[in-house]
């Protein structure tokens, strides 16, 4: 349902009376299958929203190509403008008309007769469960609510590929699961989600394959599973009453520490073998060099140290 090749975008800015240009996509190739959910993961600033934008014919691509459901995305964006729906960041929704308003509208301007606008908007209300609220201005619409009628606006025309960017930010724990259900809804009535974000577990939880980018770049791509299989091992974190310059030291050299990282000053991650095994060895030699442990843990890898090995920092202190 999408294919790119190579897409490239530029900006120019202006500083200090001198123009630089700024390289947001360099060069990316996607390719997402129908019926999937596919997450688009990274820091702000590498591209996200920019690959987006792209694919959506919002921007015109400085290089490359794309097809989105066999349309050409550069030889015929109104064809692909027809088979895709899109919902911003910020959202599109505007204070002083019901949902209804805002969905029969949309209707029409996709072509509908005034009669199946009415019936796709009786549905969606249902569908996103705002039928209890459609009549009433979105300005009293909770941030969830509200989040759930965007979306409903970018699938009135019911589309082949829908098009989210951060789709949960800003939202609170329980509207976020239950906009991830409204996204699995939608993939099982046959849609194509491209979503973007920068929640770790949203895309763990969420998406069936998974783009990681950095610096306008893709670093990795695959299932969550196969991400996190490509780290072997497991993880210890480890926590200090002390700067880690002794422990690292200590530790550097030892067989059952494949890779070794600091996290700010008293913090280190090591990849091990086995945690379970690794753990008893770190506290002995700590202890036997004086090195006093304030904290230790072990947890499998995660989409955080999948990110940290491809690009060299964590996408959560980013």
């Amino acid at each position: 349902m999408i294919q790119a090749n190579q897409l490239r975008k530029s900006y120019r800015t202006k500083r200090r009376r001198q123009t630089t240009t700024v390289d947001a996509v360099r060069g990316v190739d996607l390719s997402v299958t129908e019926g999937e959910i596919f997450g688009f993961l990274g820091p702000n600033g590498a591209g996200k929203t920019t690959t987006l934008r792209m694919l959506a014919t919002l921007l015109d691509p400085d290089g490359g190509q794309a097809h989105i459901a066999g349309v050409d995305l550069r030889a015929n964006p109104a064809g692909v403008r027809a088979v895709i729906g899109y919902v911003a960041q910020g959202g599109g929704t505007w204070d002083e008309v019901s949902a209804r308003e805002e969905l029969v509208l949309q209707g029409r301007m996709h072509g509908l007769s005034k009669a199946e606008a009415q019936q796709r908007t009786h549905a969606a209300l249902q569908a996103f469960q705002l039928d209890e609220y459609g009549d009433r201005w979105c300005k009293t619409y909770s941030g969830g609510q509200r989040r759930r009628l965007d979306i409903a606006l970018g699938v009135i025309h019911r589309p082949k590929v829908l098009f989210l960017d951060e789709p949960t930010a800003g939202l609170d724990p329980q509207s976020r699961a239950h906009m991830w259900e409204e996204v699995r809804r939608l993939r099982s009535e046959g849609m194509t989600v491209f979503l973007t974000t920068h929640y770790l577990d949203e895309a763990d939880a969420l998406c069936d394959r998974i783009a990681i980018i950095d610096y306008g770049r893709i670093v990795a791509e695959g299932t969550p599973e196969e991400l996190k299989r490509d780290i072997s091992g497991d993880v210890v974190m480890i926590g200090l009453d002390e700067p880690t310059t002794r422990a690292e030291e200590v530790l550097k050299d030892k067989r059952y520490v494949l890779k070794l990282e600091s996290v700010g000053e008293t913090g280190l991650r090591l990849y091990v073998d086995a945690g379970e095994t690794a753990i008893p060895h770190v506290m002995r030699e700590l202890n036997d060099n004086g090195i006093t442990l304030s904290t230790i843990a072990l947890h499998r890898p995660s989409l955080d140290d999948v990110f940290l090995t491809k690009t060299g920092r964590s996408l959560r202190e980013s």
